[in-house]
């Protein structure tokens, strides 16, 4: 199955006359890239498909520490990268225009992810089911709220800490018309479900639920 490349989300870095399809990624096109996107056209480690599929079979290509296991398999923001023979690592970003990235981190960097607590559920015994914006769930005993994120360690699969969304935290907006804007939070109303947040270029207001709180840069 593949994707007309006029139907591509406009966060996909990729231009849109060329040729006539492209990949169809595993999951929703508007939350990712596929790793064939990745590897052959932003990162241009492979020159064609073949050359993908070729190191996904030797399990050269890593997303979040796990082998890729498809092709068209979907990344999603701040998932980490890892090429095996070069031994470098990449975190999945936005652009200040709202395109998704790969940026180049560290080893050290490349065992950590954030990503949004969706929704909670209180468990027996004092535990918490959390569902997060990257379809993991995790069963933790760590105090949080819905729109919160989480940082996770990727090694040991647990939920490392919180990050709170309040005044003062930094955000990036993921979805609408300022994708990929980066600020800190000035205010928070709760009743409106908004959020005035302060970015280089000025303040803007945006829905909490195309918010996520990160750690500094």
């Amino acid at each position: 199955m593949h994707l007309k490349r006029q139907e591509v989300p406009k966060n996909w870095p990729i231009p849109r006359k060329g040729g006539v399809y492209v990949v169809r990624p595993s999951s929703k096109a508007d939350e990712g890239l596929p790793i064939l996107i990745i590897l052959r056209d932003l990162l241009k480690v492979a020159q064609n498909r073949k050359e993908v599929k070729r190191a996904i079979n030797l399990k050269q290509v890593l997303i979040n520490l796990s082998p890729v296991r498809n092709d068209n398999q979907n990344t999603s923001l701040f998932d980490v990268i890892t090429i095996v023979p070069s031994k470098k690592n990449y975190r999945i970003d936005l652009t200040e225009n709202g395109k998704f990235t790969a940026k180049e981190i560290s080893e050290k960097e490349s065992i950590k992810k954030i990503s949004k607590v969706m929704k909670k559920t209180t468990l027996k015994k004092g535990k918490t089911q959390i569902n997060l914006s990257d379809g993991n769930n995790f069963i933790s005993d760590v105090k949080c709220d819905t729109n919160d994120s989480a940082l996770i360690n990727l090694k040991d699969k647990k939920i490392e800490k919180i990050i709170e969304l309040k005044d003062k935290a930094n955000a990036i907006v993921t979805k609408g018309k300022h994708t990929g804007k980066k600020g800190i939070i000035n205010n928070i109303d709760s009743k409106n479900r908004m959020a005035q947040v302060k970015t280089p270029n000025g303040e803007i207001n945006v829905l909490i639920k195309q918010l996520m709180v990160i750690e500094n840069d």
